[in-house]
């Protein structure tokens, strides 16, 4: 009988999603855990595994790549040999020959198509992996063997093959979390600049240096502009709807107020500085040190930590923050969770991760809910300071802006002017659970665990 593959339902929420790609083509044969297809729900991209071993058959109207269809709706079928296809106008199933079989003329199943591809199964994870290590998995042929079940790829295999891999290797990208999100946004090759610094790690600086010189190059390949008078339709992303629902819900729902405080970041930059001089290989960015201090404040103003359900305001006692990330899909908002329970090492790397994951499409829908407070960040575009909007169910978001040198009034009495570190920060909060003393006092912690680390470093 055969077997439907439906658009799943990827989080509680889900009543539409979209196909973003299909891995196998109609007549492919698919085993048990390989991949078909990558599924677009909300503001996630998942991969979807065969639960069923058979020949995939795509209807003719099964829909297209981009399209939005609801949960449940049959976008192929998997099927045995010599069975009947069920949709209409389309011939059985060819048999499918031993794997000792040798292919002769007369046998349409083994000679159609010989230029299609073959991909030999891989797990998920191990399929991230092999992505992030730079291992090619989809030769037939090739030294990467699966030791799982049925053949199939799993983690330690594309480990095994990266740390023997000893031929030409890959250079050695060694940067920082905020480093490689400038790289992102600037366009620049991170690999090219750790091959003219090898010895170093690459941090924003570098990157933004980077992005100066090659500004000339970058402004003569820009697109060229639409003819006057014209117009283009563009159609609307999934991750955009989504977007543009939620904002406009907290637009209508919330009673927002914004707060803005001006920040001695000074002692912050020595603290980073001196993390990074440690030689460790997990340094953490500002957003990660924002994290953490921000989830301490959190702790002692829980006010800020809440959510309207129902008729009840419900403080939560873990401090889950979410951490916008600009993708090409559009925005994203990963949530590092029970941050108020881990180290700042422990933060840093699990940021890191979800970042990634993030950018490169393979965010998980658990990886974008849960949210009791969210932090965003546009200093690297040298903003200094904005308003922020809150992302619902969640009661207030810090906007954080650039940090830039300045001279400050350090001593009034004695006339005294001093460089220093500066920074705005911008808390928006929702006046319908908070008011606005207690934000205040939330913002004023926030300040001073900017400007005095040691305070929740201790903590």
């Amino acid at each position: 009988m055969a077997f439907e593959v439906v658009m799943p339902r990827l989080g509680w929420n889900m009543e539409v999603g979209s196909l973003a790609s299909w891995h196998k083509q109609d007549g492919d044969p698919v085993e048990v855990g390989e991949i078909l297809l990558e599924v677009e729900g909300d503001k996630a991209v998942q991969e979807i595994e065969a639960l069923e071993s058979g020949i995939l058959r795509i209807p003719p109207d099964s829909p297209s790549v981009g399209q939005q269809v609801p949960v449940g709706t049959v976008l192929a079928y998997l099927i045995q040999p010599g069975e009947a296809v069920p949709f209409s106008g389309q011939k059985p199933a060819a048999v499918m020959p031993g794997p000792a079989s040798a292919p002769t003329p007369s046998d349409p199943a083994k000679t159609s198509n010989p230029a299609r591809k073959r991909y030999p199964p891989i797990s998920p994870r191990a399929l991230r992996v092999a992505r992030e290590l730079g291992v090619d998995w989809a030769k037939p042929e090739g030294t990467l063997k699966g030791s799982g079940s049925t053949g199939r790829i799993v983690e330690r295999d594309v480990r095994r093959v990266a740390a023997a891999a000893t031929v030409t290797p890959p250079v050695e990208v060694r940067a920082s979390p905020v480093a490689r999100r400038a790289a992102q946004s600037l366009g620049v090759d991170l690999a090219q600049l750790a091959a003219q610094q090898p010895d170093r790690r690459i941090d924003r600086a570098d990157v933004e240096a980077a992005a100066q010189k090659a500004v000339p190059a970058a402004a003569a390949a820009t697109v060229a502009p639409l003819p006057p008078g014209s117009e283009q339709r563009l159609p609307i992303s999934p991750v955009r709807r989504v977007t543009a629902e939620r904002m406009a819900a907290s637009a209508h729902t919330t009673a927002p107020v914004t707060l803005t405080t001006e920040a001695d970041a000074t002692e912050l930059v020595r603290l980073r500085q001196q993390l990074k001089e440690d030689g460790s290989q997990i340094v953490p960015s500002y957003n990660d040190l924002l994290v953490k201090l921000a989830a301490q404040a959190l702790r002692e103003h829980p006010q800020l930590n809440a959510r309207f359900e129902g008729e009840a305001i419900v403080q939560s006692a873990a401090v889950n923050i979410g951490v916008a990330v600009d993708t090409e899909r559009g925005l994203l908002v990963p949530v590092v969770r029970d941050v108020q329970a881990k180290s700042l090492r422990q933060v840093a790397e699990e940021a890191a991760a979800l970042i990634e994951q993030a950018r490169n499409g393979h965010a998980r829908p658990d990886d974008l809910h849960g949210g009791t407070f969210t932090i965003t960040n546009l200093g690297i575009y040298e903003i200094d300071a904005f308003t922020p909007i809150i992302n619902l169910p969640e009661c207030a978001v810090l906007g954080v802006g650039r940090i830039i040198a300045k001279q400050v009034v350090v001593d009034a009495d004695a006339e005294r002017v001093a460089i220093r570190r500066m920074m705005f920060i911008s808390l928006t909060f929702d006046h319908r659970l908070v008011d606005g003393a207690p934000a205040a006092r939330f913002l004023q912690r926030v300040k001073q665990y900017i400007e005095k680390p040691y305070l929740w470093l201790t903590r």
